[in-house]
């Protein structure tokens, strides 16, 4: 799940779907986008969240299981809220910016502005050993420690959650804030 900005008629300068089209109809954003993902029912019966800067940043944005839909206390990475509350177009390094009306209207992630392997954890990167965290990464998670900063950012990214009652949990996705 994404957001658009800067939309009119069928297109939007950023998280736009591509081809004109108003509905993406399975089509995702076209990079750079803030991305909220989610696995219900995942292993051990949890849902898996997050909120991704992998393929870059248009928008702040929160999940969060909604309150009496979960089962257990909530932790550091346990039915907690996901997100990147910070305007990283603000601090948005110098050839990552996406240009648009109005100036900056999104960041590029590194694998999308300068194609490194390196920066895209891709070839002799593609491991969690090879693809360490570089420093465009840290950018991100400086600003967005809640947010998947770089393909191996598990660790410190993803959240679970347990619906209570046997029932699927309830969350809440939230632009801007």
């Amino acid at each position: 799940m994404w957001g658009r900005t800067g939309c009119g008629g069928s297109r939007c300068e950023t998280g736009d779907c591509g081809g004109g089209r108003l509905h993406c109809n399975g089509a995702g954003g076209v990079p750079p986008v803030t991305l909220a993902e989610i696995t219900f029912d995942g292993a051990g019966n949890q849902d898996f969240y997050d909120i991704s800067l992998v393929d870059g940043f248009n928008l702040p944005m929160s999940m969060r299981p909604r309150a009496g839909t979960t089962e257990g206390q909530s932790g550091a990475y346990y039915c907690s809220s996901a997100g990147c509350y910070t305007n990283v177009n603000a601090i948005c390094p110098s050839g990552m910016q996406l240009y648009g009306t109005g100036g900056v209207v999104a960041c590029k992630s590194a694998c999308l502005a300068f194609g490194n392997p390196e920066y895209c954890c891709s070839g002799a990167h593609n491991t969690p050993q090879t693809c360490p965290n570089f420093s465009y990464a840290q950018t991100f998670k400086n600003a967005c420690p809640q947010a998947y900063s770089y393909a191996y950012d598990d660790h410190k990214s993803t959240f679970t959650c347990r619906g209570a009652g046997g029932r699927q949990s309830e969350y809440d996705v939230v632009f801007c804030g």
